[in-house]
């Protein structure tokens, strides 16, 4: 069997490694295995499910096992102008994103829909990379998916049937959204539709849904979208090496998001962001998810009784409670039978399932006392087929330990579209919402706002990190924000945007060479001094973070000087 399938097999676990083993020893261990490497730190192991153990915190660490991200759109022109971006496009400074590439990492694009292409009729795409699709090539350097050229792109648009020619589309519609609002144009008499960055090129990735054993473990169903963290991990890598290949300035945009992980950035796909944005001419963006209101994340310090309600036909959901390095935590369980799981005590290091006598419950509970690279304590539970009702959850000291720190903790649900039925927390936290990878430190987080109204949207994620970085960075409006299939609500709406600003920023730093050696952290803080504030916040913000974003007024700061 060949590296390509086994990459694709669902018979084939994905582990992501922090380390690049020699050959040799790879092969010493005597696996069906094959290894893609990511960069130098990075890389993932596709192993023979039979000849290793279930899937388990314990086992793997929880880093090893890949996260599932899901879409952050909740299903007009006017955001233009309270970004600023309009008044930027015209005179005197007459930016639109020449030079600069914008990538997408998301559900693909209907390159062939006129907001795509240039005066001359031809794609304003480089390329787009289909994870799906293996009858074609895949990028140099990359095992799987078939990579397509604007070359190649440009002859599809030519004849009748392009699907036949070039067959990846956007059957979702999320990435075609979020491309055109940020990087489209229709140029004609009068202009019908303008994105916030109309002269960019455009890069795709269109991700390979999550694999079936992943969606079992996570309990997500089989329609939800989602994708792995290591698929979207060598996407960032292909559309950052861009930068080399063409030659210019690339922003990165990530419209998609997860409630797993430590809310501080610290999990592979963020370290590995926060890599990148570090870089000299790139740049990435990353929404905060739609979150803020869907009353999956609780906060407290122990000893604490925390209720959660379950509705009816839920089929099961993961949680996570994150603590931190100096307590050691101990959890136990009331059904809404009256059963009782007390005081699963984790120092042994062993993970536990529980079953119950008139529950039908079954219960997986998972370590990491020091999970790798947070760390912290981090405890999984896997409920699947919960009974229906109010679960009582108690988080306490570990057996004879005392509370050394602060004992605080934090428990986080999947994302809504995660949870086929219902769970939520009665007594919710709505701040430390913003879901991963949005926390990374490096990386542009923005919220979303209403930019009709000027209102806070009450769904999108909501900061600080959970380590009380400032986070996000600033917000912009992510509510009926025009795009070639109509107006779209979502913090993804919002990154979109803020892309665009990015883009105009890079033209006139990197391509007119006004500040060519800047990356992500002097992007993001030259449009945090540009930002609106209002005098009743005091910012930094847990919603707005240091104000609403408005390009023109960062030229405007520039320009004093």
């Amino acid at each position: 069997m060949t590296c390509k399938e086994r990459i694709l097999s669902n018979e084939y676990a994905d582990v992501i490694i922090d380390y690049v083993l020699p050959e040799e020893e790879l092969q010493r261990l005597n696996f069906d295995y094959c290894f893609s490497e990511i960069d130098e730190e990075f890389g993932t192991a596709y192993i023979n499910r039979q000849e290793i153990p279930p899937l388990s915190v314990g086992m793997y660490g929880y880093s090893s096992i890949p996260k599932l991200y899901g879409l952050m759109q909740t299903f007009q022109a006017e955001n233009l102008v309270e970004t600023g971006n309009l008044q930027i496009q015209g005179p005197p400074l007459s930016l639109k994103g020449t030079g600069v590439i914008i990538g997408f990492i998301d559900t693909g694009i209907r390159y062939q829909l006129d907001v795509f292409k240039n005066e001359s009729g031809g794609s304003r795409i480089l390329s787009i990379w289909d994870q799906t699709i293996q009858s074609g090539e895949p990028p140099e350097g990359f095992l799987y998916g078939t990579e397509y050229t604007r070359e190649e792109i440009d002859r599809a648009l030519q004849s009748q049937a392009p699907l036949d020619v070039v067959p990846t589309t956007d059957e979702n519609g999320h990435g075609t959204a979020l491309a055109s609002t940020a990087a489209g144009s229709i140029l004609g008499q009068g202009l019908s539709f303008r994105g916030a960055a109309p002269e960019t090129d455009i890069a795709v990735v269109k991700l390979k849904g999550a694999k079936r054993y992943l969606r079992e473990y996570y309990l997500v169903a089989e329609d939800a979208e989602a994708y792995q963290e290591n698929d979207i991990m060598q996407a960032v890598r292909y559309l950052e090496g861009m930068a080399v290949v063409f030659r210019r300035p690339v922003v990165i945009v990530l419209g998609i998001g997860t409630n797993m992980g430590d809310h501080a950035g610290n999990s592979p796909l963020g370290i590995y962001l926060s890599k990148i944005a570090s870089r000299r001419s790139r740049a990435v963006v990353v929404c905060g998810g739609n979150e803020g209101d869907k009353e999956h994340h609780y906060s407290a310090a122990m000893p604490e009784e925390i209720e959660l309600r379950v509705e009816e036909n839920t089929k099961g959901f993961c949680m996570e409670l994150w603590g931190n390095q100096i307590d050691i935590y101990s959890v136990s369980l009331r059904t809404p039978g009256g059963e009782v799981v007390s005081s699963i005590d984790f120092r042994s290091g062993v993970d536990n399932n529980y079953t119950f006598l008139f529950d039908r419950t079954q219960i997986y509970a998972g370590l990491s006392l020091i999970e790798k690279f947070s760390g912290n304590e981090m405890v999984f539970l896997r409920f699947q087929n919960p009974t229906p009702g109010i679960w009582i959850i108690t988080v306490r000291p570990a057996a004879q330990e005392r509370i050394q720190g602060s004992g605080r903790f934090h428990l986080w649900l999947p994302i809504e579209e995660f949870i086929d039925g219902g769970a939520r927390f009665l007594e919710p936290d709505p701040d430390v919402t913003l879901t991963e990878p949005s926390n990374a430190r490096e990386v542009i987080t923005v919220s979303a706002y209403n930019g009709v109204t000027g209102s806070w949207f009450s769904e999108s994620g909501r900061g600080f990190a959970s380590d009380d970085a400032v986070k996000p960075d600033f917000s912009a409006p992510g509510v009926q924000v025009a795009s070639v299939l109509g107006n779209r609500t979502g913090s993804s709406m919002a990154a979109a945007l803020t892309a665009g600003c990015v883009a105009q920023f890079m033209e006139w730093a990197i391509v007119n060479g006004y500040a060519p050696f800047v990356e992500s952290r002097t992007i993001k803080s030259n449009l945090i001094r540009g930002a609106v504030r209002e005098s009743n916040v005091a910012y930094p913000d847990e919603r707005w973070g240091y104000g609403k974003l408005n390009i023109s007024g960062t030229f405007e700061v520039l320009a004093r000087g």
